[in-house]
């Protein structure tokens, strides 16, 4: 699979190939070396800029292929299309601006000696090392709890998905037997080795999205469809705060960039896997908002409108596993955090590493169990979190960084062949910073707190199976549920 070279520069990623990345259980062994077709390298050791791209593409798009639907039934289908592609368009800048940050900073770092032995570079360090300690108390707060929360979310869908095929256990039941599936995360030792996992949760969600897309159209519409969205205000900007979430998986950037061999391959790929991704997400909340209209004001996951069949099984099989990759790739970065407060992060053995990074899953399993309506309140946390962690923060990150002359002229990256100046780049940012400050965060904001105090008579600590019930009437207030990652 990978000559002698290449498994070296899998642990050799920095600029100047001389000092060893991350960590030694992902050093190839003897044998490894000695054979071409090495199953540990072909399944486990992944480093290249198609691993990144499989990642970065597989964790974008997962539960938020059932709830978009929903979100076009809030919007209305030209909005819901037009703002899927403004988004993904808008999200992809914003990583392409962490990725320059990033080679920046390692940049620096290593013309004054650093090196990254067995030590996973983080968001948060980027900030420090760029823009001072109070950056990287921001950074780390707001992608911690976005990651933490987004966990959480992925075993409450694991198990409202699962009760779709057996509804003999209640969700909190199912959600403990998830919460110990999710827990083996722990032995997974960084995104180096999610080669496998990435491709086939991408081959996953391909599958569902095209069994919603094809399941959809042979359905056919309702008797009486209608399809009448922007009909309220606070359901079109919750909507649309849905959307500014789906295409927000940056958490997790900076880590899959340095699981690369060659991190400046990074810039363009989330872009390309966005570009991808709409070819799952427009198809499939097009088709199923055209069959079903309103009814999916009712129902924010387009599991429960289409008909029970083996393909349905399948999908909703497919999607959990997917889930279970997916709070991996939400996890992990937590996990490094973790090591490095404990210091445990160069730690070679990796029972002693899993052992150490159990403190993380648990609280997240308790709070699962706990809050089992924390669908209705996440559209609150991308108005509130995401707005900032994915692209306030990161446009006025790099704004900063390049503020100064000379910090332009000795950039390590140039502005992109599309863009024609410095000047170019901050009248975007800008546009990115004050856009979401006021639609997602403001507009996004007041429409889903809006709804969360709308909704707050329904919420019960410790819920046995929150909204097991039939769904509500039409004439009932629906229910905000945003996407789930």
């Amino acid at each position: 699979m990978l000559p002698q070279k290449l498994a070296e520069e899998a642990i050799v990623p920095n600029f100047n190939e001389s000092e060893p990345e991350g960590k030694d259980e992902q050093q190839p062994s003897k044998e490894d070396e000695q054979s071409i077709f090495s199953v540990k390298s072909i399944l486990w050791h992944g480093g290249s800029a198609w691993d990144a791209w499989f990642s970065c593409a597989s964790n974008q798009v997962a539960q938020v292929l059932l709830t978009l639907p929903y979100s076009f039934s809030q919007l209305g289908l030209l909005s819901g299309i037009l703002l899927q592609i403004f988004y993904g368009l808008m999200g992809s800048w914003t990583a392409y601006l962490i990725s320059v940050l990033y080679i920046e900073y390692r940049s620096r770092k290593e013309k004054e000696g650093v090196g990254f032995k067995n030590h996973v570079i983080q968001w948060f360090e980027v900030l420090d090392g760029l823009l001072g300690p109070y950056w990287k108390a921001v950074g780390l707060a707001f992608n911690c709890t976005f990651l933490l929360l987004g966990s959480v979310i992925q075993l409450i869908a694991c198990a409202s998905n699962i009760y779709y095929i057996n509804d003999r256990l209640d969700k909190r039941t199912w959600t403990y037997i998830f919460g110990a599936c999710c827990a083996t995360t722990v032995f997974i030792p960084s995104f180096h080795n999610y080669r496998i996992w990435s491709f086939l949760g991408l081959g996953m969600t391909t599958y569902t999205a095209w069994y919603l897309t094809i399941a959809a159209v042979v359905h056919g519409q309702v008797d009486g469809v209608q399809h009448s969205a922007p009909t309220k205000l606070m359901l079109y900007f919750t909507g649309a705060t849905n959307i500014l979430y789906t295409f927000g998986g940056h958490a997790v950037t900076v880590e899959i960039m340095h699981a690369m061999w060659k991190p400046q391959k990074f810039k363009y790929i989330y872009l390309i896997a966005t570009l991808y991704v709409f070819t799952l997400t427009l198809p499939s909340a097009s088709a199923v908002y055209w069959a079903f209209g309103d009814q999916l004001l009712n129902h924010s996951n387009a599991f429960s409108l289409l008909p029970k069949s083996g393909w349905r099984d399948a999908a909703v099989i497919l999607m959990l596993i997917h889930q279970f990759i997916t709070f991996g790739f939400a996890c992990t970065p937590l996990y490094f955090v973790w090591e490095k407060v404990i210091g445990m992060h160069d730690t070679r053995s990796m029972c002693l590493r899993a052992v150490a990074r159990l403190p993380v899953v648990i609280p997240i399993w308790f709070l699962a169990i706990i809050f089992p309506f924390f669908g209705p309140i996440n559209s609150a946390v991308g108005a509130l979190l995401v707005s900032f962690t994915v692209y306030i923060i990161p446009a006025l990150a790099h704004m900063l960084t390049y503020r100064k002359a000379s910090a332009r002229q000795n950039a390590a990256e140039k502005p992109p062949f599309f863009m024609p100046s410095w000047t170019a780049m901050y009248a975007i940012n800008i546009f990115v910073v004050g856009w979401v400050l006021v639609v997602g965060f403001g507009f996004g904001g007041w429409a889903s707190l809006t709804n969360f105090v709308r909704q707050v008579d329904t919420f019960g600590l410790f819920a046995k199976c929150y909204q097991c019930n039939p769904p509500p009437t039409a004439a009932h207030q629906p229910a905000i549920a945003p996407p789930h990652h």
